[in-house]
């Protein structure tokens, strides 16, 4: 399919009777399935919705793992970024033509909320996960017939996506596509755990176990704050070496016996932070069992088992554990914030993006579940 056959939706539209328009999207319909290009119909905007044409879409491993957790078929991706096509009669924080990367969902009427704590909306996991709108519609059908779609409220994996206004951050037009496409959830997870859940200050140690995306993007961020101990740790060499370049001042390999004991060797005290990305047992206990008193661990990904960690770690350390979300950031506040340390060369998160034609998807997905690519972006070239 190539690009003019998506219809074309315009500004002199917007305020007549809404009609959904052809896009292409990519369609999972099985979880062990790969992705399918194929049309689509697409909601025009609601009241409170915006029309963007995507430009490119960053890859994540949360669209991995709602593999197994939405209705299938679905059509996923939660990191768009492109330029502002039409919009709802109630929207006024952007404009037709503005570059917008689209981040994650809030409900904005909660308490929290109401505090701008978005990331700890009371309805942020339904607005992520359940594959619809807030009300239960779904914005985007195949041969009339509805799909899993809205994930993270813009399902973002096709030409175009429709979202809610208060999810946009308006960026200025001279950023590549893909480049932005690379800061909506991993990116800005990683470093808002440094630098707003845990609050590193200058002088200060932290490990990050895992170094992908997140934590990767974590490294960056603690080197801004002019943390002393910055360890890493990971079990591809590739990705020790990078996060030794990006600020680690030591890196370890994930796979020995005594990463520990390696860690104590370090700082015998023991590590004032930690951040554990990779979601495994073995791990979460080290980020636990490294900190020294008083200190913190965060959290980004967990199963759905108990702990595997005993209560007695935390409480003989008088340590905290925090569940990380969304890097506990204002996306409007933080991404601009991210991309004035691009721009100073504090944060150079482009040496984490490897870029795919948006018909390579199922090949961006592989190379990532391989570890040979850290950030896939797909370039909606079709």
């Amino acid at each position: 399919m190539t690009a003019n056959t998506d219809t074309a939706f315009t500004r002199s539209t917007l305020f007549k009777q809404p009609v959904s328009q052809k896009i292409t999207a990519a369609i999972l319909e099985r979880p062990d399935a790969e992705f399918s290009l194929e049309p689509v119909e697409l909601d025009a905007p609601r009241d409170d919705e915006v029309l963007v044409r995507i430009e490119a879409c960053g890859i994540c491993h949360t669209d991995s793992k709602a593999r197994h957790r939405l209705a299938l078929p679905a059509v996923l991706g939660h990191e768009g970024a492109g330029t502002v096509e039409a919009i709802g009669h109630n929207v006024d924080r952007v404009s037709v033509g503005d570059r917008v990367i689209i981040s994650y969902p809030s409900c904005g009427a909660c308490p929290n909320c109401e505090r701008r704590q978005f990331w700890r909306c009371d309805r942020i996991m339904a607005l992520k996960f359940a594959g619809c709108r807030a009300d239960g519609s779904r914005t985007i059908s195949r041969n009339g017939q509805p799909l899993s779609s809205a994930f993270f409220q813009q399902s973002s994996f096709a030409t175009r996506a429709l979202a809610p206004q208060r999810s946009l951050v308006p960026v200025p037009g001279d950023y590549p596509a893909e480049l932005l496409a690379a800061l909506p959830c991993g990116v800005q997870t990683g470093a808002g755990a440094v630098l707003n859940t845990l609050d590193l200050g200058a002088g200060d140690s932290l490990v990050v176990f895992g170094a992908g995306t997140v934590g990767l993007a974590a490294v960056m961020a603690a080197r801004i704050r002019d943390a002393a101990t910055i360890i890493a740790v990971d079990i591809t060499d590739s990705r020790l070496q990078l996060a030794q370049e990006l600020g680690a001042t030591h890196c370890l390999h994930g796979g020995d016996d005594d990463v520990a004991t390696q860690i104590r060797d370090i700082l015998p005290r023991g590590m004032e932070f930690s951040l554990d990305t990779t979601g495994k047992p073995a791990m979460q206990n080290l980020a636990v069992d490294c900190l020294a008193m008083g200190g913190q661990c965060g959290l980004v990904a967990v199963g759905r088992e108990p702990f595997p960690f005993h209560l007695f770690s935390v409480f003989s350390r008088a340590a905290t554990v925090h569940g990380v979300i969304q890097g506990s950031a204002v996306p409007e506040e933080f991404i601009p914030g991210l991309l004035d340390y691009y721009e100073k060369g504090r944060f150079p998160f482009d040496r984490l993006i490897t870029v795919y034609p948006f018909r390579d998807i199922n090949r961006a997905f592989a190379d990532a579940a391989a570890g040979t690519t850290v950030k896939p972006v797909l370039k909606m070239d079709v």
